[in-house]
């Protein structure tokens, strides 16, 4: 998945293919994003596109060559998306025809090069399953545990200072149960550790990240 749209163009004698990549969640969003697409490029020779949505279980796969020859468009973006493992993702390619026919191979390898530019043009989010952590701990503890969550390069995000320290965290569904038990270890069981349910997050390529 990505984290915001991007958008990029290549030009192959003379058509123009304009890459689009927005994230999506759900079918309905996709097809609204589509049909804005569509709308705003609505002189285009062509408005190709696929998707894949779905995170948990088989995703749900749509693609259309619009109009390009079968298979040298639509599928070919499709193929790209799951070579390259991204879900919740609409690409759209549009094409101003520039007056000469490229060929069924031609098109393939234009309408995947503009997919990949508009990828190249956002940041791409490795999709991992976690748990926001919110621990509570009065200041003779904090230190410590703040010490301890570095060296165990957890992700600590807000921090808040009132009549204790609040930290909050997010980790993994496997680092939650090690998480909870160094927290009680160091602080001899006086930490108070709340957890929300596992839920889809985004990690981006500097660690940080956001929920999806």
């Amino acid at each position: 998945m990505f984290e915001d749209k991007g958008v990029a163009e290549v030009v192959i004698r003379k058509s123009r293919f304009i890459g689009h990549l927005l994230p999506v969640t759900s079918v309905a969003q996709a097809d609204a994003a589509l049909s804005a697409l569509r709308e705003a490029h609505k002189t285009a020779s062509h408005n190709c596109f696929a998707y894949t949505i779905g995170l948990d279980g088989t995703p749900v796969e749509r693609f259309s060559d619009d109009g390009e020859p079968s298979g040298t468009a639509g599928r070919p973006m499709l193929e790209l998306l799951r070579r390259r493992d991204i879900h919740n993702t609409l690409v759209v390619v549009t094409r101003y025809f520039g007056g000469t026919l490229l060929g069924a191979s031609g098109l393939v390898h234009a309408y995947q090069d503009a997919s990949q530019a508009a990828m190249e043009a956002t940041t791409a989010l490795t999709c991992v399953r976690m748990r926001k952590v919110r621990v509570s701990c009065d200041y003779a503890t904090f230190g410590k545990l703040e010490y301890a969550y570095a060296q165990a390069e957890y992700l600590v995000g807000e921090k808040t200072f009132t009549e204790d320290v609040g930290m909050d965290l997010t980790v993994t569904e496997e680092e939650a149960e090690r998480l909870s038990k160094m927290t009680a270890d160091l602080s001899s069981g006086q930490a108070r550790i709340e957890m929300d349910d596992v839920a889809w997050f985004g990690r981006r390529p500097d660690g940080s990240v956001v929920r999806l």
